[in-house]
């Protein structure tokens, strides 16, 4: 497996991760009347995510945002792989993106501002240049 390769495996791990920090404490704090549900709004008051408390909202949100960040990592890393284009750059750059990635669950669940977007801009920086590398 390319060093690519495995930074999305430990990132799609990391993502199961954040899940059950978010999914636990959202379990204690709604009820499983509200967390089994179909979830509508209309019948629930509103969003589950502002019925969350701060920090749980916070690791919600940090949640989503890997699934989006995600996408455009693994494309990148199944561009790189497929096109034989790993090389230590592209390699360090994938374990940038997880290291990123790593530490942007604390930073959002506690509310570092603005560290947490520049953490964040460090993993799409790192994702953008393993897409430029595999075309040069």
């Amino acid at each position: 497996m390319t060093p690519e390769l495995t930074a999305l495996t430990l990132a799609a791990l990391l993502q199961v991760v954040q899940f059950v920090l978010m999914a636990v404490p959202a379990n204690l704090e709604l009820g499983q009347g509200k967390t089994l549900s179909p979830r509508d709004r209309e019948r629930l008051g509103g969003s589950l995510e502002d019925q969350l408390s701060t920090r749980t909202a916070r690791l919600y949100r940090a949640l989503n945002n890997h699934f989006e960040g995600l996408i455009l990592f693994t494309i990148a890393c199944v561009i790189v792989t497929l096109a034989d284009k790993s090389t230590s750059f592209t390699a360090l750059c994938a374990y940038t993106y997880l290291i990123a990635r790593i530490a942007y669950v604390p930073a959002y669940a506690f509310g570092l501002s603005p560290w947490r977007s520049y953490i964040w801009f460090v993993g799409f920086l790192a994702t953008t240049s393993m897409l430029v590398a595999a075309l040069l």
